[in-house]
């Protein structure tokens, strides 16, 4: 009645109804134990391989000292190997940054590698569920090259089949107290693979004094401060728009009177005018010599000093058009940068709804047809909500200072930004070690970066303006 099946037969049935559920094991085929030899020989091969390939340094630091003492002893081999570390030390001390650079940070990425990474990888990946146990066996990401820099450790990660980036971002937090590292960063590479990025200290963590006052006059990036890994930075003014939020204490003075100061030179040569909104007549006021007589404080001035520098846009349009389209600045046609300290004041917080009306109509035609024609916004605010900001979109260059909820991240920088790392709402309040510090998403990347602006003091803003009022 019933045909035999490879592997087993049926048995033991008790019906022979049509919708009887009838189980079969599975065949069941044995692998030679010289095919299984093999294999596992290759792997080991390979392994071997892949380590000496990634960390010749720290391989030859166990092997060589081994093989020498087992050629010809310890003694000898004493001998032989004591120049080495007298010579790394020498190395050292005439020139640390290149020692760390070429042996140092090998020799940690090894270690960190070995009794860090691989350690603790697979209790890691299968209680955050990036892993799996089925049938008793564990299916992992798997573990590539890790890479350390002066600050952080770079690990680079192929995904299982079918795993997306959302499921790690989801997961930063279990990957960075697995790891026992403050904060966790994902970003991809290609597809199917990804760079974790867990820091090891926080070099942003003191303060930045205000940078000196740059040599030559320049409308390019302008450097404000620092990035994370060391290197200075840049923010883009000329064809973009800065949004940057913040809580109160957040910092955002420092960025404002930072890009102000590193164009101090250019307003000097006029190639660059400043436009200053100061509705809370307290951020902007103390270097109003710098910007003499566009300055404005009361929202009617605002409002009145906001068509004007649309009106001054429009004229550049109209003379433009047909001609050029992107503006270098000249002393005939300098660049404007417009800073508007609080801008949720003009928009959302004004009660006078004609005022409200024409300020968010100026920004917002500033904001869509400025760039080409040498006009760009830098406003800050405090609250980046949808009903507070309704032109947030209309600027390129984000930038996310502490805020006091999680939410706000992706409101400010975009979606996933957080799940990317941008944990914003977990700056220091303690102004020593959390002013000016923040994530920056340009509209070129969407990777965020940690950043800390230059603190500017109020000593320093008085002697640009009387270094402009001098040259005036």
């Amino acid at each position: 009645m019933f045909r035999r099946l490879p592997g087993d037969e049926a048995r033991n049935l008790v019906s022979t109804t049509p919708d009887t559920a009838v189980v079969f094991r599975p065949a069941v085929v044995t692998t030679p134990a010289i095919v299984t030899i093999v294999i596992l020989a290759g792997r080991l091969l390979a392994g071997l391989v892949r380590t000496v390939w990634r960390h010749p340094i720290a391989i030859g630091v166990l092997v060589v000292p081994s093989v020498l003492c087992w050629l010809y002893g310890w003694q000898t081999a004493l001998l032989l190997i004591a120049p080495l570390p007298t010579g790394l030390a020498a190395w050292a001390v005439v020139d640390r940054g290149s020692c760390a650079r070429w042996v140092g940070r090998r020799l940690l990425a090894w270690w960190r590698l070995i009794f860090v990474y691989r350690r603790h990888w697979q209790p890691v990946m299968i209680v955050s569920g990036l892993g799996r146990h089925l049938r008793g066996r564990d299916y992992l990401p798997r573990l590539g090259k890790v890479t350390c820099n002066a600050w952080a450790d770079t690990v680079t990660v192929r995904m299982l089949d079918g795993q997306a980036v959302k499921d790690w971002a989801d997961r930063i937090d279990h990957l960075a107290h697995g790891f026992g590292a403050p904060s966790c960063r994902i970003q991809v590479i290609k597809a199917g693979r990804l760079v974790l990025t867990f820091p090891r200290r926080d070099p942003l963590a003191t303060p930045i004094p205000a940078l000196p006052v740059p040599a030559v006059a320049t409308v390019g990036p302008v450097e404000i401060g620092r990035q994370e890994d060391g290197s200075p930075w840049l923010l883009k003014i000329l064809g973009t728009h800065v949004l940057v939020a913040g809580a109160t204490g957040a910092g955002k003075g420092s960025i404002i009177w930072s890009t102000i100061r590193a164009l101090l030179p250019a307003l000097r040569a006029g190639l660059v005018e400043i436009w200053a909104l100061d509705p809370k007549l307290m951020e902007l006021s103390f270097g109003r010599a710098l910007f003499g007589p566009h300055y404005a404080a009361t929202p009617e001035e605002c409002a009145n000093l906001l068509e004007q520098a649309v009106k001054k846009m429009q004229e550049r349009a109209a003379r433009f058009g047909g001609v050029q389209r992107s503006h270098t600045p000249t002393v005939e046609d300098p660049f404007v940068l417009v800073v508007v300290d609080e801008v949720a004041f003009l928009t959302a917080y004004q009660a006078d709804k004609d005022l409200k009306r024409r300020v968010s109509a100026a920004l917002a035609t500033l904001t869509t047809q400025g760039r080409a024609v040498g006009v760009g916004v830098l406003a800050a605010l405090q609250d980046p909500r949808k009903e507070v900001m309704t032109i947030r979109n209309l600027f390129p260059d984000k930038i996310a200072l502490r805020l006091d909820e999680s939410e706000q991240v992706d409101m400010v920088l975009g979606d996933g930004a957080r799940d990317r790392g941008a944990l914003a709402d977990r700056i220091s309040p303690n102004p020593g070690k959390g002013a000016g510090v923040g994530y920056v998403r340009l509209e070129t990347s969407p990777d965020p970066v940690r950043v800390r602006a230059a603190y500017v003091s109020d000593t320093d803003i008085r002697a640009m303006a009387a270094q402009i009022g001098e040259a005036r």
